[in-house]
């Protein structure tokens, strides 16, 4: 206790008041009537001579009673909560029952039913198909994969009656080129596909029953002036799909726990190695398009991942059986189609700080995604932490960006990230190599095929003896190889795939590679035999020679050594440098005059003019909170930097005078006015001040994400409050907080509109969409007004905001939709910089 304190209860205990001593008393008989209440009637019971059996009756009625009522008070507390988030509730029930389509919750997802309809009709013929290529095809290439396969055959091959189904269709106009269609199908696949075959005799495998969902992008590219218009067809996952099987025969075991997942995830690996990025399936439609680069086209960019930290992560380490709880061992992995990595381990920490880098190739912006996943080490199974993804669209369009991540999934948590995104240029004069241990350069390696490819080591020693080949050919008849190619650049090793009994392969399939250090590096590739794993040739291409040739590409047959005399391989390398790109221009605000405002009067200066009281605040500021030293330390180095961010920054306005009418708004980019009056202030008791905490707070409110857009079909404008980041906490919990809005100049109440209240966080959810009837000539001349509130008053007469926003509907495209991060301010308060 702190010693004032003492001192006072020391001073009251000596003097106590006659209200002090009245509730003492009255507290006194309280205790005392209970104790009577609960004791009398035990006495009276004995006093009566009546059995002990009333005495346990009576115990039981009362505990029937209390554990009665607390499932009353459960099921009214379910009850309030579900009409407080009716509408997640109910899109979260849906969702996990119904198996929602994907244009259900994006708008701009199509729905199709007209293609449902003729994947329906076409269906049996697909069938059709899929069995001439299993038994034809498939089945050979099994047989020769393993000696212990030779026997395979596939009995019966049925694909059900219950087609493909496509859910959503998007389809991309403004980010892609003009010679290109790209659309993004969501697949879903709930069949009853039947297939059965021998491996070996007793031994049966098939598989009775197929899910598989999942996104497939779809490239029609180049367009033509020709028939058929489309010069091929280009197709892949995006992400991993989905996959669930249903085996029978003796691969039924795989059904059991221990081996579903791995059985699942091994057939993942191999759709992933197929047709994930960077893997393709192109189809050529017409003899002028090369193959090489529809299968394997350059990668749009490389992006830099630092993973700096993390913090507020769920405690999931308890001790005493769950009584005591303790911290959690955090690591992250990070994943981008079939490339992930994982991070170092810190113990017992709930802000951990990794500090790691992360390169990734990106070969389609927007479509990849960053999938970031923090998890709790643990001896036996590891425990969630939360997850964040992000699409390399949007780094691609801000260049770098450098902020907190809320983390979905859990409660609480965000996670530190600083993205780069890196161009790949071809003038050798920006070529710096960094001594971070960062690349400089990306090589791209497209393998072809090979020729005239030896049948095995001994073929090799005996055309170097040259006059006893033929003999030994003669003597001794082996099968075509069984060939890959592994190509190695200092640690870095990868694999071609397995062509069977072939001595002119053909893999056509693609590499890329982060290059260090071109003076020295050199890329090694080898052929080799599946089954001996022995070099079948080799060829070594040193970098420097791609930085003396056009447009730093061979595209040739290259000579093996240590091989045959005529055994080449054709393959395409291509170097590439990275280079940073600065992030785009903030725009400056331009201040719109106000008519009601005297010209001769002094106002504020605007921002960015040398007064350090309007200075933005810095991205990585949030309330209550402490960032550590190294990640201070990274976010310092960016400089100016930080508003490449993506999301729109504002500062606070200097001075307010008293009058309503000279309210002056210094909100975020050209898109805000800023002599607008904030019409959130008339919905507010006159003479109502901000709470002390609010006043006295020096720092960011917080910012709010919102999506508006137009839609001329139905003649509506749509607002979308998506969520909101590190709001001012108004309380050790968090804050109950909610959104207004208004469509100026409509103030009234029949005209308000509100999100539901997201209760205890800084970093509410909302996903409430408001609709307004305006024509679209209207909705241009209108503001939106904005404000975040807190849900419990801290004073009956005290504001309730926590920030406004205010948007002049006039400079958005509202037909193609605008989202962005806004940051909230409160008029009136004056924010030291």
């Amino acid at each position: 206790m702190h010693p004032s304190r003492a001192a006072e209860g020391a001073g009251l205990g000596e003097k106590l008041s006659p209200a002090a001593v009245n509730h003492i008393l009255m507290e006194f008989l309280i205790y005392f009537g209970r104790a009577v209440a609960v004791f009398y009637p035990v006495y009276l019971t004995g006093y009566l001579g009546l059995s002990i059996s009333w005495v346990l009756l009576c115990i039981v009625m009362i505990n029937w009673w209390k554990k009665n009522r607390k499932w009353k008070d459960v099921r009214i507390g379910t009850a309030i909560q579900f009409v407080d988030n009716e509408k997640i509730v109910i899109n979260k029930e849906l969702q996990s029952a119904l198996q929602m389509a994907s244009w259900v919750n994006f708008p701009d997802v199509e729905k199709v039913d007209w293609v449902n309809k003729v994947l329906e009709q076409a269906w049996p013929f697909f069938g059709m198909y899929m069995e001439k290529l299993l038994k034809e095809t498939i089945q050979s290439s099994v047989r020769q994969s393993s000696p212990a396969l030779k026997m395979f055959t596939f009995t019966k091959v049925h694909f059900g009656h219950i087609p493909l189904r496509i859910t959503g269709m998007k389809a991309y106009t403004d980010e892609v080129d003009e010679r290109e269609v790209v659309l993004d199908l969501h697949i879903c696949y709930d069949g009853d596909v039947d297939i059965d075959a021998d491996v070996k005799p007793p031994i049966t495998a098939g598989v009775k029953g197929l899910k598989l969902q999942g996104m497939i992008r779809v490239i029609l590219e180049p367009l033509i002036g020709q028939a058929p218009l489309v010069g091929g067809v280009t197709f892949f996952f995006i992400r991993r799909p989905t996959l669930e099987i249903n085996w029978t025969g003796m691969t039924n075991l795989l059904d059991s726990p221990a081996f579903s997942s791995l059985s699942e995830e091994t057939i993942i690996d191999i759709i992933s190695s197929l047709m994930v990025l960077p893997n393709r399936m192109s189809f050529p439609l017409v003899d002028q398009v090369k193959v090489d680069q529809m299968r394997f086209p350059l990668p749009r960019g490389v992006v830099r991942v630092h993973l700096v930290g993390a913090r507020d992560l769920m405690a999931k380490d308890t001790y005493m059986m769950g009584i005591v709880k303790g911290k959690s061992d955090p690591y992250a992995t990070v994943r981008v189609g079939n490339h992930h990595f994982k991070s170092k381990t810190i113990k017992e920490n709930l802000h951990p700080t990794w500090n790691e880098v992360f390169e990734f190739v990106v070969h389609e912006a927007p479509g990849q995604e960053l999938e970031v996943e923090l998890y709790d080490e643990d001896t036996d199974k590891d425990d969630f932490l939360g997850r964040y993804q992000l699409d390399f669209g949007e780094v691609k369009k801000e260049k770098l960006m450098d902020q907190w991540f809320p983390l979905e999934g859990v409660q609480n948590g965000e996670v530190n990230l600083k993205l780069q995104w890196l161009s790949l240029q071809t003038d050798s004069s920006l070529l710096k190599e960094s001594t971070d241990g960062y690349a400089c350069a990306m090589l791209a390696v497209y393998l072809d095929n090979a020729s005239n490819i030896p049948k095995d080591h001994h073929e090799i020693t005996h055309h170097h003896k040259g006059k006893h080949s033929n003999e030994a050919r003669l003597k001794r008849k082996t099968a075509n190889p069984n060939s890959f190619v592994e190509f190695s650049m200092d640690e870095d090793i990868q694999k071609s795939k397995v062509v069977y009994a072939s001595k002119d392969p053909v893999w056509e399939e693609g590499f890329t590679f982060f290059v260090h250090s071109i003076k020295t590096q050199q890329l090694i590739v080898q052929v080799k035999d599946h089954d001996k794993k022995t070099p079948l040739g080799v060829f070594n291409l040193p970098l420097i020679r791609l930085l003396n040739v056009s447009d730093m590409t061979l595209d040739q047959c290259f000579q093996l050594e240590r091989s045959g005399a005529n055994s080449h391989i054709k393959l395409k390398a291509t170097l590439r440098i990275l280079t940073e790109e600065k992030p785009p221009p903030k725009v400056i605000p331009k201040v719109i005059p106000n008519p009601q405002v005297n010209p001769q009067t002094p106002q504020t200066t605007q921002r960015g003019n040398g007064n350090p009281s309007s200075s933005a605040l810095s991205p990585n500021t949030i309330p209550g909170t402490q960032t550590p030293s190294t990640v201070r330390a990274a976010t310092s180095q960016n400089g100016s930097n930080d508003d490449s961010a993506l999301r729109y920054r504002g500062s606070a306005e200097d001075r307010l005078p008293s009058s309503i009418s000279n309210m002056r708004r210094y909100d975020s980019h050209s898109l805000l006015s800023e002599n607008s009056i904030a019409s959130s202030r008339f919905d507010l008791t006159d003479g109502a001040s901000y709470p002390e905490v609010i006043r006295s707070h020096q720092g960011s409110f917080g910012e709010i994400h919102l999506t508006v857009r137009y839609a001329t079909l139905r003649n509506k404008l749509f607002v979308l409050v998506n969520a909101c980041r590190n709001l001012f906490r108004c309380s050790d919990t968090g804050t109950d907080s909610y959104v207004r809005l208004y469509l100026l100049p409509d103030q009234s109440w029949r005209h308000r509109k509100r999100t539901h209240v997201k209760k205890k966080t800084i970093n509410p959810v909302f996903n409430d969409k408001f609709e307004f009837d305006v024509s679209l000539e209207e909705a241009t001349s209108r503001k939106l007004d904005i404000s975040v509130k807190n849900n419990k008053m801290f004073h009956t007469r005290e504001k309730k905001d926590i920030g406004m926003v205010l948007i002049d509907l006039s400079q958005l495209d509202l037909t193609k939709g605008s989202a962005g991060w806004y940051e909230l301010t409160l008029p009136g308060l004056q924010k030291s910089s």
